[in-house]
Parts: C-alpha cells; sequence; structure tokens
C-alpha cells in the first residue's frame, strides 16, 4: 500500500509541475459531460438504478487520460470512479483502466480486500465494425476455486448503422473463460442502441439515446434511456 500511495503522490507532484506548461498549449482538446441514465448497464451486466455519470477528459496527439464516475440515486447503489490512460492511432486503440467502487476505502490497495480493478484494453475500429479485447490483471478481479486469478475478459463486436436518419450501434459480447462475467464461454451481451437529439424548442435539442440489452448467460433483459449533458 505504501507503494502504491507513494506512486500516487508522484503522480500528483508531476500534474503540478507540468500545469503552467499545459495552460501554455493550445492543441489539447478538454471535454466535460455527464450522462443521466433509468438504468446501469455495462456489458450486460446490472450495476445500479437511475444513475448520473459525469466524465473528463483531456487529450493530445492520440494520448488521452479520462475520468469517469457512476452515482446511482439509490442508496444500495455503489459510487464508482474509473481513470483511463489511453492512446489511439487511427483505428488502433491502447487503453489500461483502474475502476474503484466504495465497498472498502480509495487507497485500500492490500491483496483481497481493494476495491480496485485494473483492465488493459486493446482494439481496432475497421470502419463497418469494431473489435475490443478486455482483461482483467491485477486488483479485485474474480478468483477461481483454486485460489488462482482468473484474469476475467470480455471481447466485444461493435457495428454502428443507420436508419432514417438515426444513428444505431449493435454489439455482441462474450466471455471466452471462466471469470466475472460467466462460469465459462458465454455470450453476456446482445445490444442494439440508437442515438438522436431530441428538440425541446426551435433553438433547443436535448442529446438522448436509448438501448435494449439482453444477456443470454443470466436470461436479464434490460432497456435503458439517457440523457447527455
Amino acid at each position: 500500500m505504501k507503494t502504491m500511495f507513494k506512486n500516487y503522490v508522484c503522480i500528483v507532484v508531476a500534474i503540478l509541475i507540468i500545469a503552467p506548461a499545459l495552460r501554455a498549449q493550445d492543441k489539447f482538446e478538454v471535454s466535460v459531460g455527464a450522462d443521466l441514465v433509468s438504468g446501469y448497464i455495462w456489458r450486460g451486466q446490472d450495476l445500479g438504478g437511475v444513475s448520473i455519470q459525469p466524465e473528463i477528459s483531456i487529450a493530445r496527439a492520440g494520448f488521452s487520460l479520462t475520468a469517469y464516475g457512476s452515482v446511482g440515486f439509490e442508496s444500495k447503489d455503489d459510487k464508482e470512479l474509473d481513470f483511463t490512460l489511453g492512446y489511439e492511432y487511427g483505428g488502433f486503440s491502447i487503453a489500461v483502466t483502474d475502476y474503484w467502487f466504495d465497498s472498502q476505502k480509495y487507497f485500500t490497495y492490500a491483496a483481497h480486500r481493494t476495491a480496485h480493478i485494473y483492465e488493459a484494453t486493446i482494439g481496432y475500429d475497421f470502419g463497418p465494425v469494431a473489435l475490443w479485447w478486455n482483461t482483467n490483471f491485477a486488483g479485485d478481479d474474480y478468483t477461481k476455486e483454486n485460489g488462482k486469478r482468473a484474469y476475467s475478459s470480455y471481447f466485444e463486436i461493435a457495428a454502428p448503422f443507420t436508419i432514417g436518419g438515426v444513428d444505431f450501434l449493435a454489439e455482441l459480447g462474450m466471455t471466452p473463460w471462466e471469470g466475472a462475467y460467466s462460469d465459462k464461454f458465454n455470450v453476456v451481451n446482445i445490444s442494439v442502441g440508437a442515438a438522436k437529439e431530441i428538440k425541446i424548442t426551435d433553438t433547443f435539442t436535448i442529446p438522448a439515446f436509448a438501448k435494449v440489452t439482453f444477456n443470454p448467460n443470466t436470461e436479464g433483459a434490460y432497456f435503458v434511456f439517457g440523457v447527455n449533458f
């Protein structure tokens, strides 16, 4: 834990040192926003009810650092805070994400007690279809009966398309082996979503989206509506 805490201190100090230089640059792209969703469904898993999900990202030259959170309206829903460091070049992308849930204190890194999950992602967007592979490599991952880490993994195929001027996205997600998503190879996510600007007045619109999701493994079915701010 002391080593991890020192690493965070070093990161904070580095940010404070380079902050003036960052302010002097004009090539950084910064985005801030939030989603309000009727339910928190992620990779075919039900993670909570109505939630607000803020996000801030800074990017330059293909590199990006993103902070994402989720807070449910119900007290039983876990609070979530994630940081993702990524790189994109053309259609290729790689990333490392630190997921954290408030079941344990943030700076708890001890084995079998931490609420952090570390995931590596690699993907390629071919245009008509995009492929993604995600694997948990450290932290509070699923543990098999023999005590070994499962390296829980999730593979997804996503294909965008347009109908009637509305943008859709179809997703097929599966897990290759026993882990956090299933106890064996299984399809865990079949979903179709659409995004559209909803006109409120002649000068005011709200970006909105809706998604239908099925999880054949758990026999779950979900319909989620959300708006972007």
